[in-house]
């Protein structure tokens, strides 16, 4: 048997040149002698000893990232990951781009589809995109996740994203605009303020009982708290009263603040009027009708007022299989600023019904006979959520319903 190297395999020697695209090979003897001892390859596979080789010289055929109609964009903080695809889904390119370079890379793409998850500065890369001439949508993470197939990073992110938007069915989340989100600021600073005061009432009352000064729950105690700590003839040791005085501080900056706020709130909620026509509703005041106007996007978007309150997390989470309805509590799924707001304002109108009596024969008071007042909240706060929708849609105020006789 010729050795590699020989007259005979000098035609299977390895081929280095780049621009190789296929190989046809062709078995070629030119000793019929051999031939026949070889056999007819039935009984054994027959060896090919010479071969014709044929190079074709073509150019390689890359893609395009200007054929890309969709591209999914994983944003971090310094590193972005880009998933580009065609009309058919088919992978066109995949890119590790730095924070300073992503605009410059998008602008060099042609009009197309940019989707990315509606997580933090989504809505500030979505306008900025957007002003290259591409059309961005943003998807919640929650339906971006059923799209990874295996291993979570960030290549895996970006496609699973670029597939998320290319679905027919998929819900997108509108883009908001400066002035949007700089009026749902207000409403998360009042929100991390109340928090924070909240805490120093519960440190205050927690030291105080470990001296044996006990007060119960509530905002409305504090002037009590505040008081043992400032009488210089309580039991408290002076050690202990310096620093309880520094949390009484922090508590009067904290209501300053917060006084401050509200009154912020107060003179929007005043100034327009698609607030003034919410706070008609019962239960709905200054805080909850200007976190609406701020936080909602277009109510025409909602199809009925249902959608409206499953979208703030009010209606019952299904479980449901094999034809059977199995209904659970509420999703609590949504903008919860809002959501939390509007069970606020039920829960004082049901205490206000069950001190001084609901309208005879109104829903109010036939949900009140008969069942929890915590599900009353519920129910009444998922009702308001759909009164709004309809004034924010169709207009008009809010009109008492007359009970029946």
């Amino acid at each position: 048997m010729p050795r590699l190297g020989s007259t005979h395999d000098e035609a299977l020697a390895p081929v280095t040149t780049g621009w190789l695209i296929g190989i046809v090979v062709a078995p070629v003897c030119r000793r019929p002698e051999r031939k026949a001892a070889l056999g007819d390859g039935v009984d054994a596979p027959r060896r090919h000893l010479c071969a014709k080789v044929t190079v074709s010289k073509l150019p390689p055929k890359e893609a395009s990232m200007e054929q890309a109609t969709t591209i999914g964009l994983d944003i971090a903080k310094h590193v972005f990951q880009v998933h580009g695809a065609d009309a058919a889904g088919h992978v066109l390119f995949r890119k590790r781009i730095t924070r300073g370079k992503l605009l410059g890379f998008l602008a060099a793409q042609a009009p197309c589809v940019v989707a990315m998850e509606a997580c933090a500065g989504a809505h500030y890369w979505a306008r900025e995109i957007g002003k290259l001439g591409h059309h961005v949508r943003l998807i919640a993470p929650a339906y971006v996740k059923p799209f990874i197939r295996r291993q979570k990073n960030d290549a895996a992110d970006a496609e699973a994203i670029c597939e998320a938007a290319q679905r027919p069915s998929m819900r997108f989340v509108p883009v908001k605009t400066e002035e949007q989100q700089a009026n749902g600021i207000v409403f998360r600073a009042r929100d991390l303020l109340v928090r924070q005061r909240t805490q120093c009432v519960n440190a205050l009352r927690g030291h105080l009982m470990e001296y044996g000064h006990v007060f119960p729950k509530g905002i409305t105690h504090v002037e009590t708290l505040v008081a043992v700590v400032e009488d210089p003839r309580s039991s408290l040791p002076d050690s202990v009263r310096v620093i309880l005085k520094l949390l009484v501080d922090t508590f009067t900056a904290l209501e300053a603040q917060i006084t401050a706020l509200d009154a912020e709130i107060n003179q929007r909620s005043k100034s327009d009027p698609t607030a003034r026509r919410l706070m008609t509703i019962p239960g709905v005041g200054p805080i909850a009708s200007t976190a609406i106007t701020a936080l909602v996007p277009a109510a025409e978007g909602f199809p009925a007022g249902r959608d409206f309150a499953a979208w703030l997390g009010l209606t019952p989470l299904q479980k449901s299989t094999g034809g059977k309805q199995k209904l659970g509590a509420v999703s609590k799924r949504g903008e919860r600023t809002i959501r939390r707001l509007l069970i606020i304002g039920a829960s004082a109108v049901v205490q206000q019904a069950s001190r001084r009596g609901a309208p005879k024969g109104s829903w109010l008071a036939q949900m009140l006979a008969r069942k929890p007042k915590m599900l009353v909240t519920v129910a009444l706060a998922n009702k308001m959520a759909r009164i709004v929708w309809a004034l924010l849609v169709k207009g008009g105020t809010y009109r008492t319903p007359t009970a029946a006789a």
